[in-house]
């Protein structure tokens, strides 16, 4: 995960059990261990409106509001919950960092 995150122009990271990751001081995704004793390993992104409940909707076995962040639309997805689908999580860091990015940088990301 955090090599597909810092792969985006600009990206820090920053933590252990959680980690941030961020674009100029701004957080589009975390990796969450067993954030809040949830029990969960998961990625959880800021994500556009309305995606949120989409997901959890279509896929509520893998996808979930997590605490603090979900009431802000953020969705995190459950790597333990099946075989991930790593290009997935790729559009899924893509997606978020496009909406916190600068345009000038989020244009760099043609194709992702």
């Amino acid at each position: 995960m955090t090599e597909l995150a810092e792969a985006l122009p600009e990206v820090q990271s920053k933590g252990e059990q959680h980690v941030a990751y961020s674009v100029r001081g701004k957080n589009f995704a975390y990796f969450l261990d067993d954030h809040h004793g949830d029990g969960k390993i998961a990625i959880a992104c800021k994500a556009a409106p309305g995606a949120q409940a989409e997901l959890i909707e279509q896929e509520g076995e893998r996808f979930y509001a997590p605490a603090y962040l979900g009431s802000r639309g953020w969705v995190a997805l459950d790597l333990e919950a099946g075989k991930v689908d790593w290009t997935e999580v790729r559009t899924m860091l893509a997606d978020a960092y496009r909406l916190l990015a600068p345009k000038k940088l989020s244009a760099q990301l043609a194709g992702q």
